[in-house]
């Protein structure tokens, strides 16, 4: 029998099989109320918390990849001629995953916010922080998908572009990956702060 963590299927596979596992060991009602999901009140609350947090850990995860790995590395290579694989390869895989977790992880924090969506993004008494939150995950969206991927798409020879198009490219989705990074300091504070997530539940 082949062992399932040969695959990245296979893997995911088995994180969900644990995961069901782990649900019908453990009371639903008991994971909610110990905040192993945060304050949960429902089953649908409690997986749109969870896709959110998993779908934000791919998104920053790949954030914190491109700035803190890959730029630095495409430095060396492209001096030492290996560049071209990361390109080709390795560039346009991880910006697929990136940008559609980046949408992923908004939808389902709209999700969460639900009827309380308009109260957050107003910065009403008690939405004060995930409200700040909301917005700064918002403006890291449209950085994702308003500026880093069109000017990847020049910058990897996806879309045709001159040597001076390309040279500006790549200062524009630098500068706005790196304003993603520096938001998410602050985001991931006040996204993950106990009174935000109280307020969230009108709790």
């Amino acid at each position: 029998m082949k062992n399932p963590l040969e695959s990245i299927k296979g893997t995911i596979i088995a994180g969900i099989v644990i995961l069901i596992a782990s649900l019908v060991i453990l009371d639903w009602n008991e994971i909610g109320t110990t905040g192993i999901l945060g304050d949960a009140s429902s089953i649908y609350l409690g997986f749109m918390r969870f896709f959110h947090v998993i779908a934000g850990v791919a998104w920053i995860g790949l954030l914190y990849y491109f700035n803190f790995v890959q730029v630095p590395a495409m430095k060396a290579a492209t001096a030492d001629g290996t560049g071209a694989g990361i390109s080709k390869h390795v560039a346009p895989l991880a910006l697929l995953w990136f940008r559609w977790a980046a949408l992923a992880t908004w939808i389902a924090g709209a999700a969460l916010l639900g009827a309380n969506f308009t109260d957050a993004f107003l910065l009403r008494p008690g939405y004060e922080a995930i409200g700040i939150g909301s917005w700064m995950g918002t403006i890291m969206l449209f950085n994702v998908w308003g500026l880093i991927w069109p000017n990847q798409q020049k910058i990897l020879g996806m879309k045709k572009a001159t040597d001076e198009e390309k040279s500006s490219a790549r200062r524009v989705a630098l500068l706005a990956s790196r304003t993603n990074t520096a938001l998410s300091i602050p985001m991931l504070l006040l996204m993950t702060n106990g009174l935000s997530h109280r307020a969230l539940l009108g709790l």
